[in-house]
């Protein structure tokens, strides 16, 4: 199983963090131990002093594939989720100035919160509204609408470098708002269905 992020996926939080709009989907992995799941706590590491929440839509993979031309792309995901990417920022912008990989600022143990799955059908795509909250307070609003490249541009392209297995997991980009937790914060996310009612993907608290 494969953990798949797309980065600078939303153009309010590329210019948040100062970057560039990309052309392609900017890609990057984290290994199954990011993986947090079923509400279990998140534990801030002891490396860094500025882990940042970065609340993302995540499609499952349900059929094995390569090389997927876009307009066959919906027929490789049939649930989507909510899941946080958290980052290191402060070790981020370290690599960033000397040029080194992320992965120490992005796939580090439990880096990646992942919520229950929900069927497509429940939503109204290509649009779909979704919100984190931070201690009951919205701290991040997004729209797959705004997204720079859709749910199956992105299938398309990772497909020609990795092929995808059923039960790998993108974890598709996050919106702005982006920002620090600190222990004691309880995070939620919750999307809305076709019909606007709230449904809760995961709620955890951190420690």
């Amino acid at each position: 199983m494969k953990i798949i992020c797309i980065g600078r996926n939303y153009a309010r939080h590329a210019k948040e963090l100062n970057n560039p709009l990309p052309e392609k989907p900017v890609v990057f992995m984290k290994p199954s131990t990011a993986l947090l799941v079923n509400g279990k706590p998140f534990f801030l590491p002891d490396f860094s002093e500025e882990i940042h929440h970065e609340l993302e839509v995540v499609i499952k993979i349900c059929r094995n594939g390569r090389h997927i031309e876009p307009q066959y792309a919906h027929k490789y995901f049939r649930e989507i989720s909510l899941g946080i990417d958290f980052t290191a920022r402060d070790l981020q912008a370290e690599c960033k100035k000397k040029g080194h990989p992320w992965e120490i600022a992005k796939a580090f143990d439990d880096s990646a919160p992942l919520g229950r799955f929900f069927p497509v059908e429940d939503f109204a795509l290509p649009s779909l509204p979704f919100v984190l909250y931070k201690n009951e307070q919205p701290v991040q609003q997004g729209n797959t609408a705004d997204m720079l490249f859709s749910f199956s541009e992105i299938i398309s392209y990772v497909s020609r470098y990795f092929r995808l297995l059923q039960g790998d997991l993108i974890y598709t980009g996050t919106p702005e708002g982006v920002g620090p937790v600190q222990r004691g914060d309880v995070l939620k996310g919750v999307f809305y269905t076709r019909e606007g009612l709230a449904r809760e993907a995961f709620k955890f608290k951190v420690l």
